[in-house]
């Protein structure tokens, strides 16, 4: 039998004053914009905020997301990377990496350009793909796994070159990556899919990305997360924690599901109104919110005496908060 998967424990009960309670996770800034960041000057911190909470320092995305994708068995021992068809977009001195979002690729598009690639990956990292999602692709890490490397949702948007994958404790690592890359790019840029995307004026699926490398042991998940009955929200990372932890998920929030909940969604600021109501009507004792304001860690719980303004003028009814004030 392989190992036993960490956090992968029979679920307790959460104590009693969490059953009423419900958390809800706003994404973090980037670390290397904070104060804290900006001394590190070799290299960026690996990992958002917000996936460094959830998964632990040494962020292993690409297992986690495997684990969330498909009903097979992932190895919790085995270092697994995750692969991405992206867009570099070429500014006048240097290239930007478009976030997967940003390029509407199908998933008849990402077959094809598997299928293109798929001889020059398994040849590399000397193994055979694990799945193939539609924007995600899994691989056993192989020879790539000692890279350091950083998730597209930390990467776009930016110079590539300060966030590409680099060596750790075994030289020529990265080189090795970015000779694959290469070919890569130079396969699909005279493939199908990328000659039919440029007659309709959409960008060039023109290179692929590595992230995520790590394996399921080494993921450290939060006390408040183990103590959850359930995780909310649409990103896939959740997914992958809700199996991990024996947890029940649900892509779709409603207030119904609130008590006891863990919930990372996309527009958090839809469901205040709701929550402000759940906590006046007794259906919550408290919200738990968690953000990361200049990449560092904060919770706040909130309860009832919270949803208004504090003002000096006692006698004159105040103004509840708006949810901008919230987050302050």
């Amino acid at each position: 039998m392989p190992p036993k998967i960490r956090g992968m424990t029979a679920k307790s009960n959460p104590p009693q004053s969490a059953q009423k309670r419900f958390t809800l996770m706003l994404a973090g800034e980037d670390t290397y914009d904070s104060e804290e960041g900006q001394a590190i000057a070799d290299r960026p911190l690996k990992g958002l905020p917000h996936e460094r909470f959830l998964l632990g320092d040494s962020v292993p995305l690409a297992p986690v997301l495997l684990l969330g994708q498909t009903a097979q068995a992932v190895n919790p021992i085995e270092v697994i990377a995750c692969l991405q068809p992206v867009h570099f977009h070429a500014t006048r001195d240097h290239l930007i990496l478009m976030g997967q979002n940003q390029i509407d690729l199908t998933e008849a598009e990402s077959t094809e350009l598997l299928k293109a690639a798929l001889p020059f990956i398994e040849e590399d990292f000397q193994s055979n793909i694990l799945y193939q999602g539609f924007r995600y692709w899994f691989i056993p890490a192989g020879p790539f796994a000692s890279l350091a490397s950083y998730s597209v949702d930390q990467a776009h948007g930016r110079n590539i070159e300060w966030w590409m994958p680099r060596d750790t404790n075994e030289e020529g690592i990265a080189k090795r990556w970015r000779k694959l890359q290469n070919e890569i790019q130079m396969l699909w840029h005279i493939g199908p899919v990328n000659q039919a995307r440029e007659q309709v004026g959409m960008p060039s699926i023109n290179s692929l990305w590595i992230s995520g490398i790590g394996k399921l042991n080494d993921v450290k998940t939060p006390d408040i997360l183990q103590q959850s009955q359930r995780l909310c929200g649409t990103h896939p990372i959740l997914a992958g924690l809700a199996k991990l932890l024996h947890l029940p998920y649900e892509k779709e929030f409603h207030i119904q599901i609130a008590p006891g909940s863990f919930a990372w969604l996309d527009q958090p600021e839809l469901i205040w109104p709701e929550l402000s109501n759940a906590l006046l009507n007794k259906e919550l004792d408290e919200v738990l919110l968690i953000d990361f304001p200049k990449g560092r860690l904060r919770e706040r719980v909130l309860t009832t005496k919270d949803l208004y303004r504090k003002s000096w003028a006692f006698w004159k009814k105040t103004e509840p908060l708006t949810w901008k004030e919230i987050i302050l």
